[in-house]
């Protein structure tokens, strides 16, 4: 039997491979209201520098779940939007952001705020 080129003791760290840090969660729930274009991404994401969102962002185009879409015009002009294979992980990202409104609500109660909140989808239409 030939030996696995690797070896999880769970498939959540093969998710987490994938999508784990601080940036990549954040990046990618964004891109399931649409495509973005760099600038768009770094307004709802003012924390961010350029450079971690471009090597998160070419990190997310290497795993196949993110597409870069380059125009050829002047200027220049990039989208990102998710592949088939990126918007399989839109009910866990739009979950994660109702547990976290709970956690902060049950953590802070009114003494926290959330920017970005975007009305989600009920549960049952992800």
């Amino acid at each position: 039997m030939k030996e696995p080129d690797k070896i999880y003791n769970t498939a959540v760290e093969a998710t987490l491979e994938v999508i784990g840090g601080k940036w990549k969660p954040v990046i990618l729930f964004h891109l399931t209201f649409g495509k973005k274009r760099n600038n768009e991404l770094k307004g709802l994401i003012p924390t961010i520098t350029q450079k971690m969102l471009t090597q998160q962002l070419r990190e997310l185009e290497e795993e196949g779940v993110i597409l870069r879409i380059s125009y050829n015009q002047v200027p220049p002009k990039v989208e990102y939007e998710l592949t088939d294979y990126g918007w399989s992980l839109k009910e866990m990202l739009h979950l994660m952001c109702r547990w976290g409104d709970t956690h902060i609500e049950r953590k802070y109660g009114g003494r926290a705020t959330v920017l970005a909140n975007p009305q989600l989808e009920s549960a049952h239409n992800i």
